[in-house]
């Protein structure tokens, strides 16, 4: 089964460049252990939801705005695709993720299979 994993770094993980020297390269490298797990495709991060740029149509008319759709406190971050057998496995892997460790959260979706070639 095929996996998304959300991540979201939460405000911790997203200072992490303050972090001193020694710890980012721990963060680096629980990373690159991660991105190394079999079945794993990494994804790729995202800026901050402020650079956002909202589309969306109301009333027939194309609306663009600067920002995320909604405030929230929580917004994805980055992802990643994992191929494993069940979602227990694919809990293990996403149990990995460095972002926790700095108050970040991993949401995991099955992806959708759609019919055809």
């Amino acid at each position: 089964m095929k996996y998304m994993v959300l991540i979201n770094l939460g405000p911790g993980a997203r200072a992490w460049q303050t972090l001193p020297e020694a710890q980012q390269a721990e963060v680096q490298a629980a990373w690159g252990e991660l991105n190394r797990t079999p079945g794993l495709t990494p994804g790729l991060g995202l800026q901050p939801p402020e650079t956002a740029t909202t589309v969306r149509i109301e009333h027939g008319e194309t609306l663009i705005t600067d920002g995320p759709y909604v405030e929230t406190k929580e917004a994805l971050d980055g992802y990643f695709t994992l191929e494993a057998p069940d979602l227990d496995a694919a809990l293990e892997v996403a149990k990995r993720v460095p972002a926790l460790q700095a108050g970040g959260v991993v949401e995991i979706r099955p992806v959708m299979e759609w019919g055809g070639s």
